[in-house]
């Protein structure tokens, strides 16, 4: 149960972001107002270009809002350098992308090394093998992505992202470039991992099924939360 006081993993405030130059500048979030509790999951829908992965993109400050305030996991974005975010991130946050984004020429271990390795980690080696081991791919830690699966790959993607152990798990259509069976073990995989540590995890998806297994989904449409469209679904609620 959430305590009275507690801050949100994730508020945002009339936030306003637009991309692009001159005649193309696009207003795509257009004030944004929404709190995320911690330890709770959120699955994100909406038509394509209505901005959902900008808004996770804001989340994990790879970008910028023009206006508004973005705290995450008690810290303001805003203000903050780039090199101050990357820190940031290290610490706080856990990204998966539709697309993996391995590094192509290091092994699935050394993949899942890489952000302990940056930040200073001694263990940085046998942390990762214990999250590969956890992801179901102890076997596989010295195959390089290529002779990899698409699921095994996004399995890789999911071992580095929790590594560092984030507060925080942002996944972006983690199951867009694969088939319906992988990608069903993928999200099994992630919520199991997302319950067992208390993370709390932001997902955009365009599954509405996938949405409604998160203790709330939320609808965004043109650059807008629709608030008719907040919704926890009854058998979320009923098990927390």
């Amino acid at each position: 149960m959430d305590h009275p006081a507690e801050q949100p993993a994730i508020s945002l405030r009339d936030v306003h972001l637009s991309l692009g130059n001159g005649a193309a500048r696009v207003h795509i979030l257009k004030g944004i107002d929404l709190d995320i509790a911690r330890g709770h999951s959120v699955g994100i829908i909406g038509p394509s270009g209505s901005g959902k992965s900008t808004l996770l993109m804001v989340m994990a400050g790879l970008e910028r809002a023009d206006s508004g305030t973005v705290r995450v996991a008690d810290t303001e974005l805003t203000g903050l350098s780039e090199d101050e975010l990357a820190r940031f991130r290290g610490q706080h946050v856990g990204i998966v992308f539709q697309s993996f984004h391995l590094i192509p020429n290091m092994t699935a271990l050394e993949n899942v090394a890489v952000p302990l390795e940056l930040a200073g980690e001694s263990r940085a080696f046998e942390r990762a093998r214990d999250e590969l081991a956890a992801v179901g791919l102890r076997d596989r830690a010295t195959h390089y992505p290529a002779q990899l699966s698409g699921g095994e790959q996004q399995r890789v993607a999911m071992a580095r992202a929790l590594v560092t152990e984030p507060e925080i798990l942002i996944a972006d259509e983690p199951t867009g470039n694969l088939d319906e069976t992988t990608g069903a073990n993928i999200i099994d995989l992630m919520f199991a991992a997302q319950q067992r540590r208390g993370t709390t995890l932001v997902l955009v998806t365009h599954d509405r099924s996938l949405a409604d297994r998160c203790t709330t989904s939320v609808r965004i449409h043109s650059g807008l939360i629709d608030a008719d469209h907040v919704a926890r679904p009854a058998h979320a609620a009923a098990g927390r």
